[in-house]
């Protein structure tokens, strides 16, 4: 009961946030409705991302045996935070669709009911929609029933994933607002980089070589004796941090060897675009 009471307040709380950010952006700032999404897109992002990261750092530090001991906030917050991935697709469409009319390419014919634009959308966000479907279908039920208990140190540490989400949401802002060649979006991009490659990057090497150590075998038999979840999970999540990471670097690259007289190139990815969570992972996370 207690579970289903979590759920549906996140359900609630996540969209309830979006709505009541994007009407105060609306009428208080006058912001357009689409700006006005996009940011609180942004926003809600980054506050989950806070929220996921805090949750981590309790339960890590509750957790002096890495395998059995336990934290209340470990199952409470996957609960809680399950629904955001449902919410964030529909989130993502709305960006979609944002950058379709602000680039002149607003679908028409309103007959289709918005079919052609939720293929394409579907067409250009595939890894980051599939990375949310699996959060929700496969990591929900493997953290809150297949691991019976153990290893909330372990789900700490992926919390721990979202750290590098507010960045992100922060370079995309930045963008929107043409402020790519302030010092504030180079910096951000700088401490997007390091907090991505940290804390996604190196997260499942560091997993697997934790439990080495706890179970005192060589790094190369973790796959051998961890459990099948674990191992799938990792082997689908971590080259998605990886590509992503190569879609950064690269872009960083651009950006340092543009010339000097030439329109700024951003190496910030967003939820909307080919990164997030998240922690994916699951911003965007996953």
């Amino acid at each position: 009961m207690w579970g289903l009471v979590l759920i549906a307040a996140g359900s609630v709380f996540f969209p309830g946030l979006f709505l009541l950010s994007k009407l105060t952006l609306r009428h208080l700032i006058g912001w357009t409705e689409g700006d006005a999404a996009v940011v609180s897109t942004r926003l809600v992002s980054s506050l989950q991302a806070v929220m996921a990261s805090s949750a981590g750092c309790v339960v890590i530090w509750s957790c002096s045996d890495i395998m059995e001991d336990r934290h209340w906030l470990t199952d409470a917050y996957i609960l809680f935070a399950t629904p955001y991935f449902a919410y964030d697709i529909y989130a993502m469409f709305l960006c979609y669709k944002h950058r379709l009319q602000v680039k002149g390419h607003e679908e028409a014919g309103e007959e289709l009911g918005g079919f052609r634009s939720v293929i394409g959308y579907l067409r250009r966000e595939i890894l980051m929609v599939l990375h949310h479907v699996f959060m929700v279908t496969f990591c929900f039920p493997a953290s809150l029933l297949w691991r019976r208990g153990k290893g909330d140190y372990f789900q700490g540490v992926l919390f721990l994933a979202e750290l590098s989400t507010p960045s992100v949401c922060l370079g995309k802002v930045l963008i929107q607002y043409q402020k790519q060649q302030t010092l504030l979006h180079k910096l951000n991009g700088v401490i997007m980089l390091i907090s991505f490659f940290s804390c996604r990057v190196l997260m499942f090497p560091f997993l697997y070589y934790k439990y080495s150590r706890y179970a005192s075998i060589p790094l190369c038999s973790v796959p051998l004796v961890a459990p099948w979840q674990c191992n799938l999970g990792a082997a689908l999540l971590w080259p998605l941090q990886l590509y992503w990471f190569s879609l950064m670097c690269r872009g960083a690259l651009r950006l340092f060897r543009q010339r000097s007289n030439s329109p700024p190139k951003t190496f910030t990815l967003d939820h909307g675009d080919h990164l997030s969570s998240a922690n994916g992972p699951l911003t965007d996370r996953h």
